[in-house]
């Protein structure tokens, strides 16, 4: 989508401190992070929201869940890390374009608040 901005992320048109990507995930750090290790994971191509998904897009959310496996890994957390994803606005979600936050270096409580 033109004016979402994480495809503009996605497609190099916006900077951001890449840590993770490939032909179809983007992993950056979040700008405002809420854990000392905060990263937003993407798909490249454009999804709203978890429930926009279709059986289509299986392979995709697959690929999201791997590459979250490598960015744990890579931002070195990959021993306790959380796992996040907001479906629409009253869970929280402020940017329409399906990402999962990857929150990590403290303990996590639960539940999350």
């Amino acid at each position: 989508m033109a004016d979402c901005i994480f495809c503009k992320i996605a497609s190099g048109e916006i900077n951001a401190k890449v840590v993770y990507d490939d032909a179809d995930v983007v992993a950056f750090l979040d700008l405002n992070p809420q854990a000392p290790t905060h990263a937003l994971i993407v798909p490249r191509r454009h999804i709203d929201r978890l429930t926009a998904a279709a059986d289509a897009d299986a392979e995709l959310l697959g690929k999201l869940q791997l590459a979250a496996a490598k960015v744990a890994k890579v931002l070195k957390v990959e021993g306790a890390f959380r796992l996040v994803t907001n479906n629409g606005k009253g869970a929280g979600q402020s940017v329409d374009h399906l990402h999962y936050h990857l929150l990590g270096g403290r303990k996590l409580l639960w539940p999350p608040g």
